[in-house]
């Protein structure tokens, strides 16, 4: 038997799910001695705000809701002022926000993510993926490495300095 994972916008009626998922995360941010997503952000009204937008994303496997992540294109503007420096100047998505539903944890979900937004990326013809991560965050900073993201630089966003990473993919 073999399992559908496929990436798809998010839906106004999954918010709550989504919003639990976050729930989640943030405590898991928590537990690990983090100050990243302490201060109330994200929040429900940042995930109503994602769907409405078109900015909501969600993986989901065999139709369940596993991950969820903004995709944002062409758009942050905390990316205008890095110390440090961008690979390119084109066309980019930037990922925000990714959160792994507690029971699909340590699956490499987020790995297939990232694959899911190359893809994306590749088929609308944009030129890199951009996404920061806090300094504490070892998974994710795992992840983009194992990824081939390059280490640009940092960026003040949210009330905190990030590291910020991107990849080339077309």
């Amino acid at each position: 038997m073999t399992t559908e994972i496929a990436l798809r916008k998010a839906e106004i009626e999954d918010r709550n799910i989504i919003w639990e998922i976050l729930q989640q995360a943030i405590e898991r941010r928590r537990k690990d001695g983090s100050t990243q997503w302490q201060n109330g952000y994200p929040n429900l009204g940042t995930v109503e705000s994602d769907i409405a937008k078109g900015f909501g994303y969600v993986l989901t496997v065999d139709g369940n809701i596993a991950v969820y992540a903004a995709l944002i294109l062409n758009d942050e503007p905390a990316y205008s002022t890095i110390d440090g420096a961008w690979l390119s100047n084109g066309e980019f998505v930037v990922v925000h926000r990714v959160a792994v539903d507690e029971k699909f944890a340590g699956q490499g979900l987020v790995k297939q993510l990232f694959d899911h937004i190359e893809d994306f990326a590749r088929s609308h013809d944009i030129q890199s993926i951009k996404v920061d991560t806090n300094f504490d965050n070892l998974a994710m900073l795992k992840i983009l490495e194992n990824k081939g993201y390059s280490y640009c630089g940092e960026v003040y966003l949210s009330g905190g300095i990030r590291k910020a990473f991107e990849k080339i993919v077309i």
